[in-house]
């Protein structure tokens, strides 16, 4: 792992412990607040060590674009299965 994705999952991680409303220590009694699993948080963290620090960011970045009221959530996994055409 380079320096960016160790930065980037340093940040994300800061942000886990502090602010994040499903990871904080404040969140903890709440029920869970991301429709979809993983949280965008944990989403960033698994992009970033798997595409690396650019791509993981671009990744990210259309997945809290889809996070929205009309957006159905659910599982979203970083890699997804790759359909074969026949």
């Amino acid at each position: 792992m380079n320096i960016f994705q160790k930065s980037i999952i340093k940040i994300v991680q800061k942000y886990q412990k502090y602010l994040s409303p499903d990871h904080s220590f404040w969140a903890k009694d709440n029920p869970p607040y991301c429709q979809h699993i993983p949280s965008c948080s944990e989403y960033m963290i698994e992009s970033v060590e798997k595409k690396w620090a650019l791509r993981g960011s671009i990744k990210w970045f259309f997945r809290i674009m889809r996070c929205m009221p009309w957006w159905k959530g659910g599982y979203d996994p970083v890699d997804k299965e790759k359909k074969n055409k026949k």
